[in-house]
């Protein structure tokens, strides 16, 4: 199974994990646990417990793995949601600075066009 594994709002793993077949203990975890073998006696069989718990744990694997893509897929749509944020509020502020530039040349061309036209009358 392949999913992005969520470390945090920046930074999701791909990762692979092999849910089947399972595999049995490797040998060094095989001998410490070998020293301590207790042997039980299940109700219902063993069998019967591997049979009902397996599908229960595969299927807890699956929705693992699609809770943490859910959980990256938030964490990058937040990350550029955040940006675009920052970008058009930068946008806004550029537009803003222009359009105040451009009012006040109109502004300083109307009153040199009035005091212009006083001049010329008191001559």
């Amino acid at each position: 199974m392949v999913y992005a594994k969520f470390i945090n709002v920046l930074r999701q793993v791909p990762t692979v994990v092999k849910v089947l077949p399972l595999e049995t203990p490797k040998e060094e975890e095989a001998e410490k646990d070998s020293e301590r073998v207790i042997d039980y006696i299940y109700e219902p069989s063993a069998e019967e417990i591997l049979l009902t718990l397996l599908p229960k744990y595969v299927g807890s694997q699956i929705y693992h793995a699609m809770l943490e893509g859910k959980a990256s897929e938030f964490g990058a749509r937040m990350t550029a949601m955040g940006n675009a944020t920052e970008n058009a509020k930068e946008l806004i502020n550029n537009l803003t600075m222009v359009m105040n530039k451009v009012r006040q040349a109109a502004i300083t061309d109307e009153i040199l066009d009035i005091v212009g036209g006083a001049e010329a009358l008191k001559k």
